[in-house]
């Protein structure tokens, strides 16, 4: 088998893996339906890129390889939608995102008098040529900056989603920020290679060209199954936030200009740490910033200002200190021998063993069972 065999064979199993995916996750059963239509229409508008690959062995149609080409520009704006769509739970789409498509409209206008109402030979004769041509020049800047546009405002909402959920929530699956910033890492790195592949299709190394298609598709494919498999089989993983939420330093200023009273923040501080030592809130594996202010009977956004500025702790961090102490007393105790370390990160109010070894270690410098047996 030749390297551009190997090639669509590669392609075609992308895109059979692609569409399964995608019909599995538009006819599953679940809450989160809009970001899984979101990300079963990423899926078949990829596998109808793919397909451009192999699609010449069935379809001569001019107008339909075009279009192909241009579909490629509803990637980002569907996997921008779709990270929205995951992170906050009041996320729907609007009329104004309509205006994702532009790209996508501009680029079939302007192959419009050439190619879509060209006949005959001039139409073939300008798709021999079509990648040499200044239309084409402009799909691709189009495209780059497009690509780069995107990827940026991912990133964004991604540090915005982590900077709201560490101060607001306690429940340790920060997994759906990992997952979804490693998958955005190889997008990256997909497109990389996509740029890399443009620039060597201007040369005569088409030996590379074949190798980095090869590589673009396969990296695509192991990303998609990868991703979905870890939501399939952790579903409960993925927590997501209210978009009204706003990251502290946001309104620390106004708070702090309304309560200037050293008094003040310092009785609050005795209060909640009170609290925390004899109520033990955090037991609670799912203990919100909302749910303790209500307990402790704080402003919500008082108590946010109080434990990220003056405490400078994330109210994540703030509460699993208290977990860790709580599960470093239980470790020591000489009745609790039998508990194993499983037993006892669910007793103090972690649901994740990673999340509490990472938590334990960070406050120890040693892990649960080194600091048992110490």
């Amino acid at each position: 088998m030749d390297k551009l065999s190997f090639l669509e064979v590669i392609a075609a199993i992308a895109v059979f893996v692609s569409l399964l995916l995608a019909v599995f996750l538009l006819t599953v059963k679940t809450e989160r339906k809009l970001e899984s239509r979101l990300f079963a229409a990423f899926l078949i508008i990829n596998a109808i890129d793919i397909s451009g690959i192999f699609m010449h062995l069935f379809v001569e149609s001019y107008n339909l390889k075009a279009f192909k080409i241009s579909a490629y520009l509803l990637v980002m704006p569907l996997f921008y939608l779709y990270v929205n769509a995951v992170c906050y739970s009041d996320f729907t789409l609007k009329r104004k995102h309509l205006l994702h498509l532009i790209p996508f409209i501009v680029a079939n206008l302007i192959l419009v008098p050439r190619l879509y109402l060209a006949e005959g030979a001039a139409k073939e004769a300008f798709f021999t040529t079509m990648w040499q041509s200044p239309e084409m020049f402009v799909y691709q800047l189009i495209g780059e900056l497009q690509f780069f546009f995107y990827i940026v405002a991912v990133f964004i909402v991604l540090k915005k989603y982590k900077k709201i959920y560490l101060e607001n929530y306690t429940n340790p699956n920060t997994l759906l920020y990992q997952w979804l910033f490693q998958l955005t890492l190889i997008f990256l790195f997909i497109h990389v290679c996509i740029i890399f592949k443009n620039i060597i299709r201007y040369t005569a190394y088409n030996d590379l060209f074949i190798w980095i298609h090869i590589v673009a598709g396969a990296s695509f494919l192991l990303a998609a199954c990868w991703f979905i498999l870890k939501a399939l089989n952790y579903p409960e993983l993925f927590r997501r936030i209210d978009s009204t939420l706003q990251p502290t330093e946001d309104f620390a200023e106004t708070l702090e200009t309304e309560h200037t009273t050293d008094g003040t923040k310092s009785s609050q501080i005795e209060q909640l740490r009170k609290f925390m030592a004899e109520k033990e809130p955090f037991l609670e594996p799912s203990l919100t910033i909302q749910e303790l202010a209500d307990q402790v009977n704080i402003p919500v956004r008082e108590l946010s200002v109080l434990i990220n500025h003056h405490l400078n702790q994330h109210f994540f961090d703030f509460v699993n200190e208290y977990r860790v102490k709580k599960a470093m007393t239980l470790l020591k105790d000489p009745t609790k021998k039998e508990y194993t370390v499983l037993e006892i990160l669910y007793e103090v109010g972690f649901n994740s063993k990673s999340s509490f070894h990472t938590s334990f270690k960070k406050y120890t410098n040693q892990t649960p069972t080194a600091f048992r047996n110490s």
